[in-house]
């Protein structure tokens, strides 16, 4: 825990003038004014956390993020049996799940790390997901994945049975209100399921209601592949990797950066947003809009990896196209 705490006091900031001269060049490019303005506002994004005035994705990576989870071995939350995180896991190193498909599809690495698959965490209804001990070792190991990685672009996301409960636990410990707003069918449970998950949360958030860090809390009420997630956006920043968010889960883990040290979470990009209703919540808190709104709700960073186009895309659109300077001497106007 001290890794994050220390980590989140010296973060780095963007590059103003690799920002300042992408948009600049976005203003004069050879279109009408604000046609791409949304498109534009992301390649200034990459610009200033690549720290360069021609911002492109050349080489985006994926980590994927597993784990398991003791409230949905114990607690009914999920449609799926907790064994289905290994055979996803088993799936997705195979290249055989949806995430291999899409990071092939743009020409992203993947890679996937285990930080709990067949080692739940404790059940969250009745104490802390995780001892500071193995919190600290799933943050080391996050950490270590980021700096292995050779990358412009980083996707997050997990496989996790339950982990939507965790999500749902974690926000609303972490924002308060009512715990059913939080909760969602996840993979798709039926009503009692849902009592159930909608129970568990509640009892999440009354149980860590004296906790006042946002870092503790996540330890308290998170999981391993989400603080794993959260520990692993860190660590992109203190590289000045800009990190698209994936759905629910994504959003709900890197949350207690957020609220722990506001602007944590600057050099990311959101990359849709999920049918989850407590996904427009997160995303309203942390105030950043979304790339894509497909109703998607898959996790494994695939909404995400979808989203790496848009924004490999929007570098190209300002960098490879001229100006109006550079094609007529001027603007015309």
């Amino acid at each position: 825990m001290s890794w994050l705490h220390d980590a989140l006091r010296r973060l780095p900031g963007p590059d103003s003038d690799a920002a300042g001269s992408v948009r600049a060049r976005a203003d004069d490019i050879l279109r009408p004014r604000g046609a791409l303005a949304r498109l534009d506002d992301v390649a200034v994004h990459m610009a200033a956390w690549q720290r360069t005035a021609a911002p492109r994705v050349a080489r985006p990576a994926a980590l994927v993020f597993a784990g398991d989870h003791g409230v949905a071995e114990q607690g009914g939350v999920s449609a799926y049996p907790t064994e289905v995180t290994a055979a996803m896991l088993a799936a997705c190193r195979q290249g055989k799940a949806t995430i291999c498909a899409l990071a092939r599809s743009v020409g992203a690495t993947l890679d996937t790390v285990d930080v709990g698959v067949g080692r739940p965490t404790a059940d969250i209804r009745y104490e802390a997901a995780m001892t500071a001990e193995r919190f600290d070792a799933v943050v080391a190991e996050a950490v270590a994945a980021v700096d292995a990685l050779d990358t412009d672009l980083l996707v997050l996301g997990e496989i996790g049975i339950g982990n939507t409960t965790a999500a749902a636990a974690l926000a609303g410990a972490l924002l308060g209100g009512d715990a059913s707003t939080w909760v969602g069918r996840g993979t798709g449970i039926d009503d009692d399921g849902l009592d159930r998950k909608r129970a568990a949360v509640a009892a999440v958030m009354e149980r860590s209601s004296g906790l006042s860090d946002p870092i503790e809390i996540m330890r308290h009420a998170g999981g391993a592949e989400l603080t794993a997630m959260a520990a692993a956006t860190v660590a992109a920043r203190l590289r000045s990797i800009a990190v698209v968010l994936d759905g629910y889960v994504v959003t709900s883990a890197v949350l207690p950066l957020h609220v722990a040290a506001p602007g944590a979470l600057d050099h990311c990009i959101v990359g849709h947003c999920s049918s989850e209703p407590g996904h427009r919540r997160v995303l309203e808190r942390i105030g950043k809009p979304v790339l894509l709104d497909l109703g998607m709700r898959l996790g494994e960073g695939s909404g995400a990896m979808v989203a790496v186009p848009i924004v490999r895309a929007a570098c190209d659109a300002v960098v490879e196209v001229a100006t109006f300077t550079e094609w007529f001497g001027r603007r015309p106007g």
